[in-house]
């Protein structure tokens, strides 16, 4: 009796089991929906697609952050000093002008003087004097010239070694900054350059002028010595003879 009366208790707790689980709502069970799952994945990729163009948006400002450094970057090759070493020396040259200087005052007054109209009543000797002190300044102004034409051919070849290396740095700046500086550079020494041609053509017009108002007083010089040779004088003038001594 006990064991007939157990399985028939177990029976009955299986089929309420069974019943149960025909009643369980079929939400609560596991469904795979196609359209769902595809609308996941499309919203996945979509953000997937946004922070992959954030992280471009990122690189981007990084690299323009990395060129405007480089365009800012100062070019690290300077040739200010030499260059104006370079000038310094033409222009102790000039300074270095014997006798008649590139001074304004001091020409005038030269001209005034050494330069000017005869003196009528200047001696003999000191017409001669004067004529030697103007042909020495007109060696002297020659002379100064010849200096000043190489002190400039001695910059050549400074300004060469200078202009390589600017052209080195050009081509090899990383950013604008560099290039307009190695360009301003050239350009200076492109300055440079012409401030020696400046100088020597000052240096060779000094002694050019000076050679020639040395002919032009020279002439004028001439004029008078030929007039007073021309002159009549005294003549001869009679008066006692001794022959001996008594």
């Amino acid at each position: 009796m006990t064991s007939v009366s157990t399985r028939r208790a177990m029976l009955a707790g299986g089929c309420v089991l069974a019943l149960a689980l025909q009643t369980v709502p079929a939400r609560a069970a596991i469904v795979f929906d196609p359209t769902n799952y595809a609308q996941n994945v499309l919203t996945a990729a979509r953000a997937l697609q946004q922070i992959n163009n954030q992280i471009t948006a990122l690189q981007n400002q990084a690299q323009s952050l990395i060129n405007q450094a480089k365009n800012l970057a100062s070019l690290p090759f300077s040739s200010l000093q030499t260059l104006q070493a370079q000038i310094q020396r033409t222009q102790a040259l000039l300074g270095q002008a014997q006798r008649l200087a590139y001074d304004v005052q001091q020409i005038e007054q030269a001209f005034k003087g050494q330069y000017g109209g005869v003196d009528l009543k200047a001696s003999d000797q000191a017409l001669v004097d004067g004529a030697r002190e103007r042909w020495r300044t007109s060696v002297a102004g020659f002379e100064d010239a010849l200096k000043v034409q190489a002190g400039v051919v001695g910059n050549i070849e400074g300004a060469r070694d200078q202009m390589a290396q600017l052209v080195g740095a050009s081509q090899s700046a990383s950013g604008a900054l560099q290039a307009a500086q190695a360009g301003n550079q050239l350009l200076a020494l492109q300055s440079q350059q012409l401030a020696d041609l400046t100088a020597m053509l000052a240096a060779q017009g000094r002694a050019q002028n000076l050679e020639a108002a040395q002919r032009a007083a020279a002439q004028d010089q001439a004029r008078e010595q030929l007039r007073r040779f021309l002159t009549p004088g005294a003549g001869y003038q009679p008066g006692d003879a001794k022959m001996f001594n008594r």
